[in-house]
């Protein structure tokens, strides 16, 4: 099975917005689920990019799960790496892997540690976690493929506190430098890290000025809208000699209302009641509420 494609593609018409957002929502029931089967994670900000990661597995990106190291596949660094939750409810419904493997989340010997490994996970492509780290790396694969003159596109997902890392924008000048247009960046703007938000820590504003002034093309979108995503997507395929940042304003905990906006779910896992309260705010059925069976 062959997913996506970088090929300029018509409007996502409703049918097609239904389906991915099917997908997206149970994709934030395995990361309510993982989590609180491993009794730790960070749901919170794995459900604010749970959208932009559905819509690059189910629509946007070219790859294929029964051959994760196709050479011509796009490629993604979750640069945010704690959001691995996410990335691997979408690789599992993918089909990179069993989806009751999911529910080994953290647990020793698993394949699917609290931050995506290369070496042991199907379908991932870097290895993230130490905030910064990712966008150099999905700069070096794009620099990569313009040396090899490869066609795939490299993607990345920022989390807005990571942009507070110097290496960001040592990635980001790195970038515009060597005209990586084939490089496209999500900065998941949920506007909250683990010490509470992003202005009252260390602001980031002005945003888009700033990356505008690196030389990047730059994007804003509401990030939990599966037309906006791709729509933006589209518009950097047509930007030429510049990478592209497109700032998505996200709701951290998106889905699960007693998450949504709450500094409390970055880092912390459901417990029993939590979970039964969250799966029915995504629409499970009553069968489905054992969670981690």
């Amino acid at each position: 099975m062959v997913f996506g494609g970088t090929e300029q593609m018509p409007p996502l018409d409703d049918s097609k917005v239904e389906e991915l957002e099917e997908i997206a929502r149970r994709v934030r029931v395995h990361v309510v689920k993982s989590t609180h089967e491993a009794g730790s994670g960070h749901p919170g900000g794995s459900l604010s990019a749970t959208d932009i990661l559905t819509a690059l597995y189910f629509e946007i990106m070219d790859h294929r799960p029964e051959e994760p190291e196709w050479p011509k596949r796009d490629r993604l660094a979750l640069s945010k790496g704690h959001a691995a939750p996410a990335l691997y409810g979408v690789l599992a419904e993918a089909g990179y892997f069993p989806v009751e493997e999911l529910m080994t989340l953290r647990q020793l010997g698993s394949r699917l540690q609290g931050h995506p490994h290369v070496r042991t996970t199907p379908g991932v492509d870097a290895s993230t976690g130490s905030l910064g780290q990712g966008l150099s790396i999905a700069a070096g694969m794009a620099l990569s493929a313009k040396l090899d003159r490869e066609s795939y596109q490299v993607f990345a997902i920022c989390g807005d506190g990571e942009m507070q890392s110097g290496q960001i924008w040592e990635a980001a000048m790195f970038s515009s430098h060597n005209k990586l247009d084939n490089l496209t960046v999500f900065l998941d703007r949920n506007m909250l890290q683990i010490d509470g938000s992003t202005e009252e820590v260390s602001s980031i504003e002005p945003i888009i000025s700033k990356w505008n002034s690196f030389g990047w093309h730059v994007l804003e979108i509401e990030g939990h809208d599966m037309s906006q995503i791709y729509d933006a997507v589209e518009k950097s395929k047509e930007v030429h000699g510049q990478p592209t940042i497109i700032i998505a304003h996200t709701i951290k905990g998106k889905g699960v209302p007693f998450m949504e906006g709450s500094l409390a779910f970055h880092g912390k896992a459901a417990n029993d009641e939590e979970l039964e309260k969250a799966l029915e705010a995504l629409g499970e059925k009553d069968e489905d509420l054992e969670g981690g069976e």
